[in-house]
């Protein structure tokens, strides 16, 4: 059977990570973790170009090193590189070409986009807390111009885990 790849994107403090974690707890798989996290805690800086670039492929390789020990034919993603995409424009005003060239290339079955309906919570990797609509606005952009499949996991709590496990059900139904 063919892996099928779900990616837990959206803005910044929305919970994707423990969405994540939690998803690959319940479908008793691997999840991989997103790897600019890591990166910018080492980071004395802000990011450079070379810093975005970087990211770029170490969450290619991190993902495929664990898509090598996927159970339950699932792959569950912590965002995936297209906040790469999202973070050059931001910053540096345009995307690195290799990170242009890959995102059609690397797809992904289901994109559950988390809703900005949590309450931002302060990280000295999160940056702009004024910024949220207008990152959900982008996320949704790009997820529709890569003609992706993709649901918006609203409510807090227990309801925003179950409505990310209906959206997950209901996708694997259909497949």
């Amino acid at each position: 059977m063919k892996i099928k790849k779900i990616a837990v994107v959206g803005p910044e403090s929305t919970g994707k990570s423990t969405m994540s974690a939690y998803l690959a707890k319940r479908y008793q798989t691997v999840w991989v973790p997103e790897y600019a996290r890591e990166y910018c805690e080492k980071l004395t800086e802000p990011p450079t170009w070379q810093d975005e670039v970087n990211m770029f492929y170490g969450q290619l390789e991190l993902e495929k090193e664990i898509l090598a020990k996927v159970t339950n034919n699932i792959l569950i993603c912590d965002t995936t590189f297209i906040t790469v995409k999202i973070w050059s424009d931001q910053m540096f005003g345009k995307s690195p070409q290799e990170v242009l060239d890959e995102l059609p290339k690397h797809r992904y079955d289901l994109y559950l986009l988390l809703d900005i309906d949590l309450p931002w919570e302060d990280d000295p990797l999160r940056d702009f807390p004024d910024m949220r609509e207008h990152f959900m606005d982008v996320w949704h952009r790009e997820l529709q111009q890569l003609k992706a499949n993709y649901v918006v996991i609203s409510g807090s709590g227990a309801e925003r885990y179950e409505n990310a496990v209906a959206a997950i059900d209901v996708f694997l139904k259909e497949r």
